[in-house]
C-alpha cells in the first residue's frame, strides 16, 4: 500500500481554511477513483516549541501504479486545481510506502 501525505502549515485564516477544507476539498478528494482511506489530523501541539504545521491529510491507495492512474483522472485533477486555489502555497506532499510492523 502507498499513501500520498499532504502537510498542511498554519493557514492565515484558520475558519476559511476549514471551511473550505471541510466543504469543498474533502468531498472532491472522496470522489477520487482508488482511493482506499481518507485520515485527516488536526496538528494540535508539538512536544518543544508551538507546531508548524496545522493538518496532515493521508489518502491511501493499492500501490503506486494505482495512485497515479487515480491523480491522472479528472476527479483527481479536479482535486489538485482546488488544493491549488486554496493552499498552494501552504502544503508540501510526498508519497510514503506503507509497511505494517
Amino acid at each position: 500500500m502507498i499513501k500520498l501525505i499532504a502537510l498542511y502549515k498554519t493557514p492565515n485564516e484558520p475558519a476559511a481554511f476549514d471551511s473550505h477544507y471541510e466543504n469543498v476539498h474533502t468531498p472532491l478528494v472522496k470522489k477520487i477513483p482508488g482511493l482506499r482511506k481518507l485520515e485527516v489530523a488536526r496538528i494540535t501541539g508539538a512536544p518543544i516549541g508551538e507546531a508548524q504545521h496545522y493538518l496532515i491529510a493521508e489518502m491511501y491507495f493499492d500501490d503506486q501504479d494505482s495512485m497515479q492512474r487515480s491523480l491522472s483522472s479528472p476527479e483527481g485533477k479536479a482535486t489538485a486545481r482546488d488544493l491549488a486555489s486554496f493552499a498552494g502555497t501552504i502544503v508540501t506532499m510526498f508519497f510514503a510506502e506503507v509497511q505494517e510492523i
